[in-house]
């Protein structure tokens, strides 16, 4: 008798292929998977990538096909030999600025391989602040194309003509804006369905109600003269909860006054 045939290995989405006019030897080779999430990364540096997504749950959620990360190089997009994107600031001024054409011809391509209503956005220090809100509805769509800025940023105009959102990290400045888009990937890969595991660890973290996070211990139950609180000792599950929410509401209301008020006046409490 046969052996009995091994059951094919589970598949998390469907290649497919969509017909473009774009040069295919433009994008890098990567199949699309049906109904699965996508980041695109328009980018000078797409060697940065996946980076630290690459590592650890969001590593292995991308090989097991639960998420899909494409790079498009702008270089590629580029004229002349040296492939310049690049020119100088009009009225003058120091640096340079990214060309509009150069970056429309990577935006136009990129778009043909993404659902339409994924967002486009631009990471900028001038844009809305990065939330874990405005995460956790990333997660609920069909991806996003980031654009990484470089030098003085990028022609107004593309911005204008594409109706970019722009977001920030925080009220900083960085070289580059590679390192913001991975960090607002892994804030949005870790919250897709099957890619923590255990879907319950992102329901008390910091930001999920408003709140920060309440402190966390582990074993040993005492360290360097330092005990666990005992309340988290004594197995009296609805004494820990009203431990963990007076603490998440005191850190906050110490660290973070604007989320307090915030919170304050979404629950209709006085400080």
């Amino acid at each position: 008798m046969d052996d009995p045939k091994t059951p094919p290995a589970r598949s998390h989405g469907r290649k497919t292929i969509r017909p473009s006019l774009k040069p295919r030897e433009l994008m890098e080779p990567s199949p699309d998977l049906v109904r699965v999430w996508k980041a695109q990364v328009i980018t000078l540096l797409p060697e940065a990538f996946p980076g630290i997504l690459g590592q650890s749950l969001t590593g292995r959620a991308l090989k097991d096909g639960l998420w899909q990360l494409e790079t498009v190089p702008l270089r590629q997009f580029g004229e002349g030999k040296h492939r310049n994107v690049d020119d100088t600031p009009a009225g003058g001024g120091a640096g340079m600025v990214l060309r509009p054409d150069i970056m429309a011809a990577a935006i136009d391509t990129a778009r043909d391989r993404i659902e339409p209503s994924a967002p486009l956005i631009y990471l900028s220090p001038r844009g809305r602040p990065l939330t874990q809100k405005m995460a956790q509805s990333l997660a609920t769509g069909p991806g996003m194309t980031l654009i990484c800025g470089r030098f003085e940023g990028l022609d107004q105009r593309v911005i204008d003509h594409y109706k970019m959102i722009e977001v920030s990290l925080g009220d900083f400045v960085l070289t580059g804006g590679e390192i913001a888009a991975q960090a607002m990937i892994d804030a949005t890969v870790r919250l897709l369905p099957g890619v923590l595991g255990n879907e319950a660890s992102t329901e008390e973290e910091s930001f999920s109600n408003g709140l920060l996070e309440h402190p966390q211990y582990t074993r040993p139950a005492e360290w360097r003269d330092l005990e666990i609180p005992p309340v988290l000792m004594s197995g009296h599950h609805g004494e820990i909860a009203k431990w963990r929410r007076a603490q998440s509401e005191e850190l906050t209301r110490k660290r973070r006054p604007d989320l307090w008020a915030d919170w304050c006046t979404r629950n209709d409490t006085s400080d």
